[in-house]
């Protein structure tokens, strides 16, 4: 009998156990959880200027987010950015939010900080048991820079005259280092490159107008410095309108017999499309997939001038298409497409030896869809060359080149209806007229001779 009650008095305290006292252990080990809450910044720069925004997120898988704080210490001072208490959901579950996202806007003049060094501090608490039920804390904190202040920008160069698809140069100074400076035509802008001078708070930026900008477009300088403080700065210019010239092009049998077995392109009404309709896809589709092409590729450039000098064009050579015709396509009477043709067409003697038309390295050298055979040139500070419906090509990427040199053959590859080269001169992701970098005066009066101007004065 006896060992009968105690094995009663037994069972009775191990349910006990599993019934109060470790559901007790179970809560104080989780809700006495050390784990600290997680703390992750978004900080542009550790410059912070007129206005900035900060992304902040806390987390906190176990206990969940008790508090949060945010501060800014500036010369002994103590700014409150940020505080916000999250809510609790009970004693088991602990914090109702276990990772909270929160953008907070700093403007330090209307907060009374002025510029220089600042420490940006943060806390997060959990909602553990820790330390007599205050919970876990996080502190993290940033060395940040006050600056308020713009960037100056002062313009160097002068006479800025500028045909529309043509180029143009500014050289400019910066009262400090900028992450993004340069020239803006209208929406289009063109980064400015140190390097060149001494003082490389100096930059050049060549910019251009394409064919559709004339007249009345705006064109400024603009600096953002680390801070995101902004300033522009004009200049004086003059825009002179063009004209261009519209050209008719007929489209044969016999040229799309020849041409587009060259292209694997799928026609929209299928396999058992006419040939004219895969013609009308090349021409459209894959061209502007080209162009895009190529203005990625230019999207890096040296911070060296390679090129000296005139541009040298193919020798002996007639033009059979200039910069910005504006061509109509036409197949058996009808007007079947438009697109306007971005550089010029230069012709000689089949397969004639193509020249570097002055110096760089080599950005590209392969095939690309519309353009055939393709090389193109980075001569420095954001100008390049390009040598398209090449039969065969001479030089490989990233290869040094020297005005003159042999980098090819002229072709018939890609969409050309003969042997010739197309000649194509890009300002950064713009196409421009080729036929002033040609022209030894054009570049003293726009190009060399700012750069002798601006060299000298500031020795």
């Amino acid at each position: 009998m006896k060992t009968k009650k105690k094995n009663i008095k037994s069972r009775f305290i191990v349910l006990v156990c599993f019934v109060v006292i470790l559901p007790v252990v179970w809560i104080l080990v989780i809700r006495l959880e050390g784990e600290k809450p997680s703390i992750t910044l978004k900080l542009p720069s550790p410059s912070i200027g007129k206005t900035q925004e900060l992304s902040l997120t806390v987390s906190d898988a176990k206990s969940g987010v008790r508090r949060i704080w945010i501060g800014l210490i500036k010369d002994g001072k103590e700014v409150v950015l940020f505080e916000k208490d999250l809510p609790f959901a009970g004693i088991i579950r602990g914090g109702m939010v276990h990772q909270s996202s929160f953008k907070i806007k700093i403007e330090p003049r209307e907060m009374g900080i002025t510029d220089g060094k600042a420490i940006l501090r943060m806390v997060a608490r959990d909602y553990s048991w820790r330390k007599w039920l205050q919970g876990n804390t996080t502190y993290l904190e940033k060395d940040v820079m006050i600056d308020t202040r713009p960037p100056e920008v002062e313009i160097l160069s002068r006479a800025h005259n500028v045909s529309q698809g043509g180029s143009g140069l500014v050289i400019y100074r910066l009262s400090e280092t900028c992450p993004k400076s340069g020239v803006y035509v209208g929406e289009n802008f063109f980064p400015g490159y140190p390097g060149y001078f001494k003082d490389d708070n100096i930059l050049m930026a060549f910019f251009a107008l394409d064919y559709k900008q004339g007249p009345g477009t705006k064109i400024f300088a603009r600096a953002t410095d680390f801070a995101g403080n902004s300033q522009r700065a004009g200049f004086s210019y003059y825009i002179k309108k063009k004209v261009f010239k519209k050209d008719l092009i007929e489209i044969s049998d016999r040229f799309l017999n020849w041409k587009m077995p060259e292209f694997d392109v799928d026609s929209p009404t299928g396999s058992k499309a006419s040939l004219i309709d895969k013609f009308l896809k090349v021409n459209r589709e894959l061209r502007h997939a080209n162009h895009k092409k190529i203005l990625n590729m230019v999207e890096k450039t040296d911070k060296d001038l390679y090129w000296k000098g005139v541009f040298l064009r193919l020798p002996n050579s007639a033009r059979k298409a200039g910069f910005a015709d504006h061509r109509k396509y036409k197949y058996k009477g009808r007007v079947i497409d438009r697109q306007v043709h971005l550089g010029v067409d230069l012709a000689s003697v089949a397969h004639s030896p193509v020249q570097a038309s002055n110096g760089g390295k080599v950005a590209f050298a392969g095939y690309i869809g519309i353009y055939g055979k393709t090389v193109s040139i980075d001569h420095g500070f954001g100008l390049f060359s390009t040598y398209s419906h090449l039969s065969a090509i001479d030089v490989e990427q990233g290869q040094t080149v020297s005005k003159g040199e042999i980098i090819g053959r002229t072709g018939s590859t890609g969409l050309a209806g003969g042997d010739h080269l197309h000649f194509g001169m890009l300002v950064y992701k713009t196409f421009v007229n080729p036929i002033e970098w040609w022209d030894a005066s054009w570049i003293k009066n726009n190009v060399s001779g700012k750069i002798k101007t601006v060299k000298s004065n500031n020795k």
